[in-house]
């Protein structure tokens, strides 16, 4: 497999272990993380938030679209010294369209990862970056109002000081 790969899906949809087993396995290869580009800045850093403050036409958007020009630009040099680049990140929608038209590097393969939402859930929750302090509540069949009323309901448990 020669040329750049695009593994991408949903938050804990897999790509970072996905992503690193090919490039482990491939002569000659590079795992491009397409995070490291936001964690590259230190100060002034905006999180794309659709519907946030940094949403749509703002900074974080402009941040999620300078990383995805580096991430693509970075595929496109391990490619040219003949490594293969697996590129792994979040891009979806109309984005998929938009980042395949900045990697110059033919070929290139595109890998969604679609697992179910319950698999999902199942590994965010595995996941140790977040304590378990507060406060979790699963609203994912909840109506605003009923998340609000179990919030009120278990405020309580949600005070941390």
């Amino acid at each position: 497999m020669r040329g750049a790969v695009l593994i991408t899906g949903v938050m804990a949809s897999g790509k970072s272990t996905v992503a690193q087993a090919p490039a482990e396995r491939l002569p000659r290869a590079a795992h491009v993380r397409g995070d490291v580009f936001r964690r590259m800045i230190v100060s002034g850093r905006e999180e794309y938030e659709p519907g946030g403050e940094g949403g749509i036409g703002g900074e974080g958007e402009a941040q999620l679209r300078l990383r995805y020009r580096l991430s693509a630009a970075t595929a496109d040099a391990y490619a040219e010294a003949g490594f293969t680049a697996v590129v792994q990140d979040v891009v979806l929608g109309a984005d998929l369209t938009a980042y395949v038209q900045l990697v110059r590097t033919r070929p290139l393969y595109v890998v969604v990862l679609a697992p179910s939402p319950e698999a999902v859930a199942a590994r965010e929750a595995g996941r140790a970056k977040t304590p378990r302090i507060g406060l979790w509540l699963d609203s994912s069949e909840l109506a605003v109002e009923e998340t609000v009323a179990k919030i009120l309901a278990g405020r309580e448990r949600a005070r941390v000081v």
